[in-house]
């Protein structure tokens, strides 16, 4: 049976890299008893999959999982078993049984983020209105560099259709600006939030201190028929 599972990385795992969480999760499998199975040959590994791991850095509540294991579990005491034994930054929130064959990486089409910013006080009048008229901007541009051979070749690309909604939700005690965004993440495409605001520096002169930026994932999404739902 296949486990789907959402779990937390909070706090100052954030900084912990892919290669460190999978390490953490075969450790945290095998000292919870969960009967993962594993994958055959030489060098057998347990076989679990975490679908588009974020950016070293970025907190999230909202990432996803699917476990392979031989024999069926409860997802309450899935949870109950692997909750104790992992750190306080790293918790599953949620877990259920599928019977879904399809990867997560391959469903996966959206994440949405909280993003907090600084922007120069004489400024946020003027931000707050071009964000909430961004869907008539005709284009929105980043840098990107790629290597040839030994060479780095810049080139300029439009990310508005990587951009599913920003929506501008006030200013908080320590006087950040909170934004909500929906970008691509995923096979067909992908923006990280830090790119966006860059871009938005770019275009518009703010005065965002780039290093003071807070990032965190709320949620990833799937599509289908035009609608976004969670994958769990």
């Amino acid at each position: 049976m296949k486990m789907r599972v959402k779990f937390t990385k909070t706090g100052y795992l954030k900084y912990l890299s892919h290669l460190d969480v999978v390490r953490l999760f075969t450790r945290a499998f095998s000292r919870a008893n969960i009967p993962v199975k594993f994958s055959e040959g030489f060098n057998p590994h347990p076989k679990f999959s975490i679908g588009n791991p974020l950016p070293l850095g970025t907190e999230s509540l909202a990432e996803y999982m699917d476990v392979e294991l031989i024999e069926d579990m409860e997802p309450r005491e899935f949870m109950q078993k692997l909750n104790p034994i992992l750190p306080k930054d790293i918790q599953i929130i949620k877990a259920e049984q599928t019977k879904s064959k399809i990867s997560l990486s391959s469903i996966i089409e959206w994440s949405e983020y909280e993003v907090r910013l600084m922007v120069e006080e004489d400024k946020r009048d003027f931000f707050k209105n071009k964000l909430e008229g961004w869907r008539e901007l005709q284009y929105i541009e980043i840098t990107k560099k790629k290597k040839k051979g030994k060479k780095k070749i810049e080139t300029r690309i439009d990310i508005l259709p990587l951009i599913g909604d920003i929506s501008y939700k006030g200013i908080d005690e320590d006087s950040f600006i909170i934004l909500e965004c929906i970008l691509k993440s995923g096979e067909s495409g992908n923006l990280r939030p830090i790119e966006l605001i860059k871009a938005l520096e770019e275009e518009l002169i703010l005065g965002i201190d780039l290093d003071l930026v807070m990032i965190k994932r709320i949620e990833v999404l799937r599509e289908e028929d035009g609608k976004k739902t969670k994958p769990l």
